[in-house]
């Protein structure tokens, strides 16, 4: 359990936060205060499973069972969790677009996809959209660009003001496959 398919490592550079958050509340009850806000506002946005989960994770389980029952993006999150525990290393870096992460190619693939009404890519794409948006730096920018791009929204030069260059190419990659 010491390295992380890619597939995985996507989705948990989507939830990085939350996963960050995690893993540092086992490591010092000092943030468990902070962390239950967090989890609060996640019971409410519909993840029971989950957050179960991840209570029984800060309650000491460290078994690979907790992922039984999960849909995919649940159980990324828990094993990222897991293995995040076991090797920090492996945590996901907070509120950082990593092009290799977010390939336009992937990203564009997603937004044709919800904009043909496939049910999958419109859950993780709004779910993309919510974690981004509440990150900060680039990653929130490109969580503001993807729901404008979203809604046919091409619109967005003030909102690449605010990123870096790395952040800006990105998005600049990302027009070129979705015009």
């Amino acid at each position: 359990m010491a390295k992380l398919p890619d597939k995985i490592k996507q989705i948990s550079v989507v939830h990085s936060h939350l996963i960050n958050s995690v893993v540092a509340a086992c490591q010092n009850s000092k943030y468990l205060d902070f962390l239950e806000i967090e989890l609060k506002k996640a019971e409410a946005n519909g993840w029971i499973e989950l957050i179960k989960r991840i209570r029984k994770i800060l309650n000491g389980s460290r078994k690979t069972n907790l992922l039984i029952g999960l849909d995919e993006e649940d159980a990324a999150i828990v094993l990222s969790i897991l293995v995040g525990l076991q090797n920090p290393k492996e945590l996901p870096k907070l509120n950082q677009v990593d092009k290799s992460q977010f390939a336009p190619e992937s990203l564009s693939k997603l937004l044709i996809a919800y904009k043909n009404k496939d049910s999958q890519a419109i859950e993780l794409l709004n779910q993309m959209i919510t974690q981004m948006k509440q990150s900060d730096g680039d990653m929130k920018m490109m969580g503001k660009v993807i729901e404008k791009l979203s809604k046919n929204d091409l619109n967005i030069d003030n909102i690449k003001k605010e990123m870096s260059e790395q952040g800006k190419k990105l998005v600049d990659d990302l027009l070129n496959l979705v015009r």
